[in-house]
């Protein structure tokens, strides 16, 4: 019944929507209802069917007719293709599965915010790190706690560091706490071999990130240019947790 996760996506992605919208104003999250963002009309249960109410209202608000944002079938797509690649990698009938979207739900939740907003918040951050301790201490299978423990604690040094020397040097920010915070997390889920390998592809995909914004708004970039490394870090996490999933680590 694990792939159960692809049709419960899209509503994990709804959820992922809420959360990217409103955490970073400091909104209520469970108690405010969802409204149309440009007249304000209370939506109701035939509005919010995941995916299906944006393509049957053909992408307009019944109320207003105004166009809704794509954003919100876009993440709730993404959060499918999340399920369906852990679904690729794990296969039917192993219940890992769940830990896997839920850490790959909890990514895309903080990518999408560090990429609009340029912070991951630690109500996000800080739960996803106690996740892959208690996936150590509750899934038979899988990296043992201590390990996890130890991949946590490089993973924050290793990036709190690297920014506190940065800030030395060049007496400016270079990488936000956040991204420290975000790295422990994924030792948590990884353990501390996989940190390397995590750097390494946050890096790349970094690199890459800066040269298509340099592309796409035909400038250089200079050394104060404000690239969010959230999407990156979390991206590489999630590749190498499938590729931990594919080798049976």
């Amino acid at each position: 019944m694990e792939w159960i996760v692809v049709l419960l996506a899209p509503i994990a992605g709804s959820f992922a929507g809420v959360l990217i919208r409103r955490i970073p104003r400091k909104a209520p999250v469970a108690l405010a209802r969802s409204c149309c963002e440009t007249c304000g009309h209370a939506l109701g249960p035939r509005d919010l069917v995941p995916l299906l109410s944006f393509f049957l209202q053909r992408g307009r608000c019944r109320f207003c007719n105004s166009r809704i944002d794509p954003f919100h079938p876009a993440v709730e797509l993404a959060a499918m293709a999340v399920a369906v690649s852990a679904l690729a990698v794990r296969g039917a009938g192993d219940p890992g599965i769940w830990w896997d979207v839920t850490l790959g739900w909890t990514l895309l939740t903080l990518a999408w915010i560090d990429a609009e907003n340029l912070r991951l918040p630690d109500v996000l951050t800080l739960p996803l790190l106690l996740g892959g301790l208690c996936e150590g201490v509750l899934s038979p299978n899988g990296l043992p706690l201590l390990d996890r423990v130890v991949g946590a604690l490089a993973g924050w040094a290793g990036l709190a560091g690297i920014a506190a020397l940065y800030r030395r040097l060049r007496h400016r920010a270079g990488l936000g706490g956040g991204d420290a915070k975000l790295l422990a997390a994924g030792g948590a889920w990884l353990g501390l071999e996989a940190i390397p390998d995590v750097l390494l592809a946050g890096a790349c995909c970094g690199i890459i990130l800066a040269l298509v914004l340099a592309g796409m708004h035909k400038r250089n970039l200079a050394m104060t240019t404000l690239i969010p490394f959230g999407p990156c870090l979390a991206l590489a996490i999630w590749a190498v947790r499938l590729g931990q999933v594919a080798s049976g680590n």
